[in-house]
């Protein structure tokens, strides 16, 4: 009697990069990233340089803190959109305190309020259970509405941007960004705390089944209210960063980051249900975004076909990674 052995099926080509690539999801972007600039190059060589290089590193950076709070949040299924707000407010608190007080005095003044929203996006997302989105929102609406309150009675004193944040946001040392300094430490913190605290098991544990979590003995609204607060005090931190990039303050200063940070975090491979990603493919979103910007204003694009190419580009390459990832 004779037993023939019949040999395993060969899985496919593409089978095997999906699997590939859902083992090492930072592998697509870091292609992503070198197909953007190899593109951009093309199509004006000599564009990317040193200096060139570090500028995009410094615009990237105050995007991917944002971003940042958005990667914290989405993993236990939320989201922060007052983020932009805060962020607002330090930078318009930080330029106009600075013309009476002391750069550290106005600079603590400033993130206040990211104190204050943070607690009440805590409270009201871990304590009353309200919606994350509907929460954040609220709380940013009205965060505008004290800042309007606010400019009316500082609007006769002017603004001093304090030299140090002017340093820190435009200065470059020896060919790299002041900003690195803030960034690098900042970034090593998030990426410890997701992967080597006890509070960054949390996260992951309440996005993936918040019930489990609760029956395990975990006080949600603790992690919660933590979470909020954190998110908040680095957006504030980002506010004053990039009031030292932009020299400028205004009323809506960082609100058009809001989205980008979301995109960013989605792109980077953090799940908007919870449960799933980390920081360091939300700093490649970040650069990437980055770069997709530059790209389209080297191909001078009006601003509203920007904005239409632009969100399919995000779309679709979201589209296409959350797929790859999928099988993991």
């Amino acid at each position: 009697m004779s037993i023939s052995a019949s040999a395993p099926a060969s899985v496919p080509a593409g089978r095997r990069i999906r699997r590939f690539m859902s083992d090492y999801p930072l592998v697509p972007l870091v292609v992503l990233l070198l197909l953007l600039v190899l593109v951009l190059h093309i199509l004006q060589p000599g564009i990317v340089n040193q200096r060139w290089i570090a500028n995009t590193v410094k615009f990237a950076i105050p995007l991917a803190l944002l971003a940042g709070c958005q990667t914290m949040t989405m993993l236990t299924g939320g989201i922060d959109l007052s983020v932009g707000t805060v962020a607002t407010m330090a930078a318009f608190i930080v330029a106009t305190q600075g013309v009476d007080n002391p750069p550290a005095v106005a600079m603590a003044l400033a993130l206040i309020p990211a104190l204050l929203i943070g607690f009440a996006n805590g409270i009201g997302v871990g304590v009353f259970r309200v919606h994350p989105l509907i929460m954040t929102l609220g709380t940013s609406l009205i965060g505008v509405g004290c800042l309007q309150v606010y400019q009316r009675t500082v609007i006769a004193s002017g603004a001093k941007v304090p030299e140090f944040l002017t340093w820190l946001g435009t200065g470059l040392t020896w060919g790299f960004p002041n900003a690195l300094l803030l960034f690098i430490p900042v970034a090593a913190l998030l990426i410890f705390i997701q992967r080597r605290t006890g509070f960054g098991r949390l996260l992951y544990a309440v996005g993936d089944n918040e019930r489990a979590t609760r029956l395990a003995g975990v006080k949600y609204w603790q992690v919660i209210l933590a979470l909020y607060i954190f998110s908040s005090v680095l957006a504030g931190i980002m506010g004053l960063l990039y009031i030292g990039l932009i020299k400028a303050p205004s009323l809506s200063l960082a609100e058009p980051l809001v989205l980008p940070s979301v995109a960013a975090a989605v792109i980077g491979g953090t799940s908007i249900f919870g449960g799933r990603g980390g920081y360091t493919g939300t700093i490649l979103g970040a650069l990437i975004l980055a770069v997709l910007t530059t790209l389209l204003t080297i191909l001078q694009m009006p601003e509203g076909a920007r904005r239409i190419l632009f969100g399919a580009i995000v779309l679709l390459v979201t589209a296409a990674y959350l797929r790859i990832i999928e099988d993991r």
